[in-house]
């Protein structure tokens, strides 16, 4: 998918990315996985010298000894078969002596040539262990450009050093070490690359995240309204023009409210992203009640059968109990035209805030209800760990995340995706 590239492309931009920790951690206390190659050719320079019918019988007779039980009966029989071959070369050629003209050449050389025969294969035997490493270096050496895989035993130490890089992600002690103490199960004592971790490590986050990946529910009761909280600068205004587009894009008809009445770039930026996705934005005077706003939009929504009510709110502090009252308000004012209503309240997160979003979620949902999650400005933090921590503690769906200001920077969350561009994984 194309914005998982992007977001691997963008998600960190700091130097503590997880995958150049992974890189460092397995390097501290790792060893190559490739032979070296004085190793691998020693024993087979030693075990294979150049061999002179002189020193025939004599190699024949030292190596032996240093084979195994089966190759030293090989070398016996063979031994044995050869002497006696060469006895009866020798007396048919006394026999042919006398019959005949002795030949020129004495008949000891020719059993010279064929006591060398057993030689060779004797030699040949004993080189195991170096051909197989060969092998195995030939096999290792076409897995990469460099011929080298660098592996470290997982120990309590790596452990250790592992949980700090992801609590240093922003994904919290706890969920730190549901990671790692996963990832051990099982696999302590064992060496592992860099790759293998990473893949562990992502498997396990995006096992963590997999109940909370869920789209936004659309239900068949109109309008449908979608209250949208958060702090100041979080990125409500501009989640809610994009996911106006969307839904518009799906066929879908979309009223926007322009709740934020406090600020007044905020209702011309809707204004903005209203027309671009052709959707009507419904604006109050400045300073006006934010809850009369929002009822307001709801009797128009309702008499133009829009199927989507999307009602911004001003940002608000978690820690400014006055504010958190107002949006309380809001709230109260909704159930009195619809008992159900918000059937969605979005809290949009920004990346950035690392583990105050913890906070801010408790505080949101307990005043508003808060029934999913938007995550935004991924592209701007080397911290975006602190997505699973959300996931494992509060186990709120999340709908979409977010790494740039385009339509398209806005999608549906895909857990699997999101662990490998957390981790650096190209699978």
């Amino acid at each position: 998918m194309a914005f998982f590239k992007k977001l691997k492309d963008r998600l960190f931009t700091s130097s503590s990315k997880i995958d150049e920790g992974l890189e460092a951690i397995v390097s501290d206390g790792g060893q190559a996985d490739v032979p070296a190659v004085d190793d691998v050719m020693e024993t087979p320079a030693q075990v294979v010298p150049e061999v002179t019918p002189e020193a025939a019988q004599e190699a024949a007779v030292q190596e032996v000894p240093d084979l195994d039980t089966a190759a030293l009966e090989r070398a016996q029989k063979a031994a044995a078969v050869h002497a006696a071959l060469e006895e009866k070369q020798r007396q048919e050629a006394q026999a042919e002596a006398v019959e005949e003209e002795p030949q020129a050449p004495e008949p000891t050389v020719e059993p010279l040539r064929t006591t060398l025969t057993p030689v060779a294969p004797v030699l040949e035997e004993a080189p195991t262990e170096p051909v197989a490493k060969r092998g195995v270096l030939g096999r290792l050496m076409g897995r990469g450009a460099d011929g080298e895989v660098v592996r470290r035993e997982l120990d309590d130490a790596m452990l250790e050093q592992l949980e700090e890089l992801l609590i240093a992600s922003d994904m919290g002690v706890d969920t730190a070490l549901r990671v790692t103490s996963n990832m051990a199960e099982g696999r302590l004592g064992k060496k592992l690359s860099v790759q293998e971790i990473k893949t562990l490590m992502a498997d396990e986050i995006a096992r963590i995240m997999e109940p909370v990946a869920k789209p936004l529910p659309l239900y068949a009761k109109t309008p449908q309204v979608v209250l949208v909280v958060g702090v100041n600068g979080s990125g409500k205004t501009t989640t809610i023009g994009k996911l106006a587009s969307q839904f518009r894009g799906a066929g879908k008809k979309v009223v926007i409210a322009a709740g934020d009445t406090f600020r007044a770039a905020a209702v011309e930026q809707l204004q903005v992203w209203g027309e671009r996705a052709g959707v009507p934005v419904l604006t109050a005077p400045h300073g006006s009640d934010p809850a009369s706003l929002a009822f307001d939009a709801m009797v128009r929504a309702e008499a133009d059968g829009a199927d989507l009510l999307m009602i911004d709110t001003a940002g608000r502090l978690q820690n400014r109990g006055d504010l958190m009252e107002e949006l309380a308000k809001i709230v109260r004012v909704i159930r009195k035209k619809d008992p159900e209503a918000p059937h969605n309240t979005l809290l949009v997160l920004d990346a950035t805030t690392g583990q105050n979003a913890i906070n801010q979620v408790k505080v949101f949902q307990d005043i508003s209800d808060v029934s999913g999650l938007v995550m935004t400005k991924l592209d701007g933090t080397a911290k975006g760990g602190v997505l699973v921590s959300l996931a494992d503690k509060f186990g709120l769906p999340i709908h979409a995340i977010g790494v740039g200001e385009q339509i398209d920077d806005l999608q549906p969350f895909d857990p699997q995706e999101f662990a490998d561009a957390l981790t650096g994984l190209d699978r």
